[in-house]
């Protein structure tokens, strides 16, 4: 039995309380507690997170060189040896494809292999955002954050939505391991208990990749921010609050809520860039209709105290090209819209919604759970979208 086929939920009797008010009180303590117990199955205590071992091709494509120039650099002695696997494939670690990374940044005059801004290139900020659920926005936030710690950016995940999904993807349970005021709320907060971003950042298992957790927390901005002195200047918070940090990062991917709240609005003020993911089906396009029309008016609001956008994106997301409706939806959204639709759509894949399961990205879950196939379809899916993104990143900073 694999693991993903014994990470399943166990099916539990849950018990009855004759007034329904009382009963959600009581299925929220029953969830958070089997959630519990399916978490602890899949990652104990003692056990951690931990990125998997790229292929000799993942690991050349990531710095951008040939594979097989990369064995070269092996066999010289020049770059880490590979470990060689019992299938007899070649694999490196994160840390070896960064040795080689700056080994080639520091002997190659006519190429940077490290793709830290420079001067004169700002902060990209970057709000993935829709207000329906099941566009599969938090995993494509997920994605695309791992995607450019491993192309060697150094990223900061942000967590926006009280549901924490991205924080469970990234190993945190957010009723547990995020405490008061460790979320972003406590570096927007109007009292004086605001702490400073540096103490909430954290590291995650993926050098240079660092991450804001979120929990139920975050709704206090929510309830705080209509009644607070400042309320006028409150989209302006999360821009304050990144300011100290900024040097450190080339990227900020901020998971949004589905909503348009005041945390959406303040994400939409600090964002350098919008992605808007895209399920094709008519009932999403018709409420992504609605969302777009209250973000153009939330935009307005905020005069030439915001700068305009490097770009906008729409990610068609959970694509089946099989599906005739819905490439007839693609199709016409691209008429509409022309180059802001990405070229590469998100496949709907068993991959991505299986590797969920035991809570990992496809760029962590053992590809030898998986039929090759269909694993080798979704990740290539997933990397074209995000090779897309880190392009728009690269024009935003006059780059080729």
């Amino acid at each position: 039995m694999s693991a993903l086929e014994q990470s399943t939920l166990d099916p539990v009797v849950a018990p009855i309380e004759e007034n329904n008010r009382a009963q959600i009180s009581l299925d929220a303590e029953l969830l958070a507690t089997e959630l519990q117990k399916h978490t602890q199955r899949i990652f104990p205590p003692v056990a951690q997170k931990a990125i998997r071992r790229f292929s000799s091709a993942e690991a050349a494509s990531f710095l951008g060189i040939h594979e097989g120039y990369l064995r070269q650099l092996a066999v010289d002695g020049k770059a880490p040896l590979p470990e060689v696997q019992p299938n007899g494939k070649r694999t490196f670690s994160v840390e070896e494809i960064n040795a080689v990374r700056e080994f080639l940044d520091s002997n190659q005059s006519n190429r940077r292999y490290i793709p830290h801004r420079t001067a004169g290139e700002k902060l990209q900020v970057i709000s993935v955002i829709n207000f329906k659920g099941g566009s599969a926005k938090t995993t494509t936030a997920a994605h695309l954050s791992q995607y450019l710690a491993l192309r060697g950016y150094r990223v900061l995940a942000i967590d926006l939505d009280p549901q924490a999904s991205l924080s469970t993807l990234f190993g945190q349970q957010p009723e547990l391991d995020v405490l008061p005021n460790e979320t972003l709320y406590g570096a927007l907060r109007y009292d004086s208990q605001r702490t400073s971003i540096e103490e909430i950042i954290r590291a995650t298992y993926l050098p240079g990749l660092h991450f804001i957790p979120g929990n139920l927390e975050l709704m206090e901005f929510e309830t705080t921010t209509p009644v607070a002195k400042e309320v006028r200047t409150f989209f302006l918070r999360i821009t304050e609050a990144l300011q100290p940090v900024e040097a450190e990062y080339d990227v900020v991917v901020m998971d949004c809520p589905p909503n348009l709240g005041y945390l959406t609005m303040a994400a939409l003020s600090a964002a350098t860039s919008l992605l808007v993911t895209v399920h094709p089906q008519m009932l999403d396009v018709l409420s992504m209709a609605q969302f777009l029309k209250m973000v153009g008016d939330t935009v307005n609001l905020f005069g030439n105290r915001r700068p305009d956008y490097d770009w906008l994106r729409y990610l068609i997301t959970r694509h089946e090209p099989n599906d005739g409706p819905q490439n007839q939806m693609v199709t016409w959204m691209r008429s509409l819209f022309e180059h802001r639709v990405l070229q590469n759509p998100v496949l709907k894949s068993t991959a991505i919604a299986d590797s969920g399961l035991t809570k990992q990205t496809l760029y962590e879950v053992d590809r030898t759970k998986f039929t090759k196939s269909t694993y080798d379809r979704a990740l290539e899916s997933l990397d074209l979208v995000n090779g897309e993104i880190e392009a728009n990143i690269r024009r935003a900073w006059g780059r080729q």
